[in-house]
């Protein structure tokens, strides 16, 4: 299956028709997410209608964790098997998960204040989730920095492996240190606790989220590869009229 696409050819025409319907499951999934967090949702019978941050914090905070296990993926198919786009989809998986990471950092802050009386704490799930937000940014910034791009996708692809470790800390920071986050409440034993009026629609925004993430770093895809076959078009005229005997000044030799 990972070899089938492994032509850009083929990919290109996969992505082409995948990336249309994402962005259509988002757009619809998202409104319908958002009319019933937003409207016909119930009150929390603690935290009032600051409840509904959930559905945009909840979300996101998903999507940051599993945008980075993506690009860990990634690359170790890079690494093991020299899938040829694993280091595109990895490298164009980084800004949409680093833009989750950001959004429920920031989400989490309004829902801190009313919550916890305070903007921020150094709690063991939020300290790991920053973690999280500069381990993206340092992913980022070796694609930028390193100006030879299979130099570039060799430190990138071990970052991305070393980096990694912190997921499962982030996912398990409540069990394991003191935490002001709640544990677990929809992925655990015995069903979720959370009512089916707010599941629904927490549910629905975790499916627009994920069908942005895919529709974004299908199309960043796609700009990359084409940007690639520019590239390596203009590194093969200058050999092709060496070839034919042009000189630098354009005579022929």
């Amino acid at each position: 299956m990972l070899s089938r696409f492994s032509n850009p050819a083929k990919f290109d025409a996969l992505a082409r028709t995948v990336a249309p319907f994402a962005f259509a499951v988002f757009c619809l999934a998202g409104i319908f997410g958002s009319a019933a967090g937003l409207f016909f949702s119930p009150e929390d019978y603690q935290q009032g209608d600051s409840v509904r941050i959930m559905y945009v914090h909840v979300p996101a905070a998903w999507m940051a964790l599993a945008s980075y296990t993506f690009i860990a993926f990634m690359s170790l198919i890079a690494i093991v098997w020299r899938h040829s786009l694993a280091d595109v989809a990895a490298q164009s998986a980084a800004m949409p998960g680093a833009v989750f990471t950001a959004l429920a950092l920031f989400t989490g802050a309004v829902w801190g204040k009313p919550t916890w009386g305070a903007w921020w704490v150094w709690d063991a799930r939020l300290t790991s989730v920053l973690v999280l937000f500069f381990i993206y940014l340092g992913y980022i910034a070796i694609w930028r920095a390193v100006p030879e791009p299979a130099r570039a996708a060799r430190f990138a692809r071990l970052f991305a492996l070393v980096g990694f470790i912190n997921i499962p800390i982030i996912k398990f920071s409540v069990e394991w240190w003191n935490s002001l986050h709640q544990p677990a409440s929809i992925l655990r034993e015995g069903g979720p606790t959370i009512h089916p009026s707010m599941l629904t629609p927490l549910f629905a925004m975790i499916i627009a989220y994920s069908a942005l993430f895919i529709w974004l770093t299908l199309v960043d895809m796609r700009a990359e590869l084409a940007a690639r076959r520019v590239d390596a078009r203009r590194m093969r005229k200058p050999s092709r009229l060496v070839e034919a005997g042009v000189g630098e000044g354009g005579a022929v030799q």
